[in-house]
């Protein structure tokens, strides 16, 4: 199945996992060699899992989760396996999360240190919340059939618009984080002088925003969207058919409504048949 623009895609695809992977490899070299290692003994070690699961999970697997839809050479696979893909990722990303808060409150109540006075803690811990609430509403809505099709089609804006929020405020907090950290940490060194450190966390930030932005540009473009499934009918158990479920996938496209047209033809035809077979009785 072609792809319009598919070298361009190709291209920006490449250039967003490089350096989506360079973020976390900055991240790692920066609290290894900056900022002294890993631990999980209270200390600052164990709070540097902090940064290194967010900007892996966060950012890194969650636009990976985001674009997974996009992907052209995954368009023969079956809706649902990209879906339990999607959700996967999606699943990934909120246990590292949680692993990564985990670290910050152990390390700073070891320290007695005051939790979520900063600007920082208020819209971490907020997104992470929504975060949260997004996959567990999107699993229940659109991976599992149970929900209506009325449901779906009045959620899907709402899913694809939520999870653009989300990721963007990520990145936000993200950044916050890392200036407030730096500002701590290089108090006395001064980070206004242009200190090592700071020049490489603050390109590390940089990454991080060419990053989001490349997954922004990547799922808003129409023509990147994974085609239709016109004949994607589940049958029910009592027999009966209607439509397969929607993606957890960004979709700029709405909800599909092929199947719904369909049926709408079927019926008309079926309803032509039987006015014809009831005129041909009339007639005899």
């Amino acid at each position: 199945m072609a792809m319009d623009g598919y070298k361009g895609f190709l291209g920006l695809l490449v250039s967003a996992l490089l350096v989506g992977f360079l973020s976390v490899i900055f991240t790692l070299i920066w609290v290894l060699h900056y900022r002294e290692g890993l631990g999980w003994d209270g200390t600052a070690l164990e709070f540097n899992w902090h940064p290194v699961l967010m900007v892996t999970g966060f950012v890194f697997i969650q636009g990976i989760a985001i674009i997974v839809y996009r992907l052209p050479w995954t368009w023969k696979c079956s809706k649902l396996l990209m879906k339990s893909i999607h959700a996967g990722l999606h699943t990934v990303a909120a246990i590292l999360v949680i692993i990564s808060l985990v670290s910050v409150f152990d390390f700073h109540n070891a320290l007695s240190i005051p939790n979520m006075y900063s600007l920082h803690s208020w819209v971490g811990l907020t997104v992470v919340i929504l975060y949260i609430l997004q996959l567990v509403l999107g699993v229940f809505i659109f991976l599992l059939p149970w929900a209506p099709l009325s449901l779906r089609a009045l959620v899907m804006p709402m899913h694809v618009y939520s999870g653009l929020l989300i990721f963007g405020t990520v990145i936000a907090a993200v950044l916050t984080g890392v200036t407030e950290k730096l500002l701590f940490a290089l108090n006395s060194s001064g980070y206004s002088k242009f200190p090592p450190e700071g020049v490489f966390t603050n390109t590390l930030g940089l990454l991080i925003v060419v990053y989001g932005a490349l997954i922004f540009w990547i799922v808003t473009r129409p023509q990147w969207q994974r085609p239709k499934e016109p004949n994607s009918v589940l049958l029910q158990p009592n027999g009966s058919s209607r439509e397969g479920p929607e993606g957890l996938a960004v979709n700029f496209g709405n909800v599909d409504t092929s199947d719904s047209k369909l049926n709408s033809e079927a019926a008309a035809k079926k309803r032509n048949v039987t006015v014809d077979e009831a005129g041909q009785r009339s007639t005899m």
